[in-house]
């Protein structure tokens, strides 16, 4: 089991920035992909981010492509995700998913689900 706990959510102004983290317990964090992923209010949740095990390699989605920044300190046990110019469109629950396979951005792909934060961006 992978225990999931995010933070960092919040309310803030267009064009500003919050910095997400999702702290693991459980397992060895390195052997997880690990994943954020966002629910708005009466959509389907959707893929934002993905890292690889070691973090060297990273993957966005095309609407969050040049603000977001996903990474992670495995000695930390920690992955976090770094947006800048939040816009209203990004108003969601964040949550941080942990993968076993070597690369997913389905959500049935992801194994381990924490409990959500939410952001909040106002216009």
């Amino acid at each position: 089991q992978v225990q999931l706990v995010e933070s960092g959510g919040g309310l803030v102004q267009a064009g500003g920035s919050l910095r997400l983290s999702c702290a693991a317990s459980g397992r060895t964090f390195s052997n997880y992909v690990m994943g954020w992923f966002r629910q708005a209010p009466g959509k389907e949740r959707e893929f934002v981010s993905v890292i690889s095990r070691s973090g060297g390699s990273t993957y966005y989605t095309d609407s969050v492509k040049g603000r977001f920044t996903i990474s992670r300190d495995n000695a930390k046990n920690t992955v976090y995700m770094q947006m800048n110019s939040l816009k209203p469109e990004d108003t969601a629950v964040y949550y941080c998913a942990a993968s076993s396979k070597m690369s997913a951005s389905y959500s049935y792909e992801y194994h381990y689900w924490g409990q959500g934060t939410q952001v909040t961006v106002s216009s």
